[in-house]
């Protein structure tokens, strides 16, 4: 929970320290923007909540996966603010935490299948964390240093 909560913080500081020419560049063609990882990151919070929910209610029916790439032409994240993006992150975030605070040690230890794989209500949320922190790495290294 409280990983869930301090990395919202850090992103957002994170995001809002970026550069401006930053915010809608590519280090190479086909690669995604800024506005398009945080709308990535939206996406997959919110499958990952929507499978912790099914998991942890006892839904045993096995979940697909999600092509990221088809989800990131979709959504049309570079015609979007980042204001907006960040706002809407924030709101997603809130409503994970909100979902995890609402389940019980049982239910959090509850595993289901997900992408084929064998996954628990606490791991999700460990892997929300990881995701997040993976993508503002990557972000760091291949956007901020050129």
């Amino acid at each position: 929970m409280e990983e869930l909560e301090i990395s919202l913080h850090e992103f957002i500081r994170f995001v809002q320290e970026v550069p401006l020419g930053k915010h809608d560049f590519r280090y190479a063609d086909g690669k995604w923007t800024l506005k398009d990882i945080i709308q990535h990151l939206i996406d997959a919070e919110r499958i990952f909540a929507y499978r912790a929910l099914r998991i942890g209610r006892g839904d045993q029916t096995a979940l697909p996966g999600f092509e990221e790439d088809d989800y990131v032409l979709a959504a049309h994240a570079n015609e979007r603010h980042l204001k907006h993006l960040l706002e809407e992150f924030a709101a997603v975030r809130h409503a994970t935490l909100l979902l995890y605070k609402g389940f019980s040690e049982a239910e959090l230890r509850r595993v289901g299948t997900a992408s084929g794989r064998n996954i628990s209500v606490r791991a999700l949320g460990f892997i929300t964390v990881g995701h997040l922190r993976h993508h503002t790495r990557v972000f760091a290294e291949r956007y901020l240093s050129i």
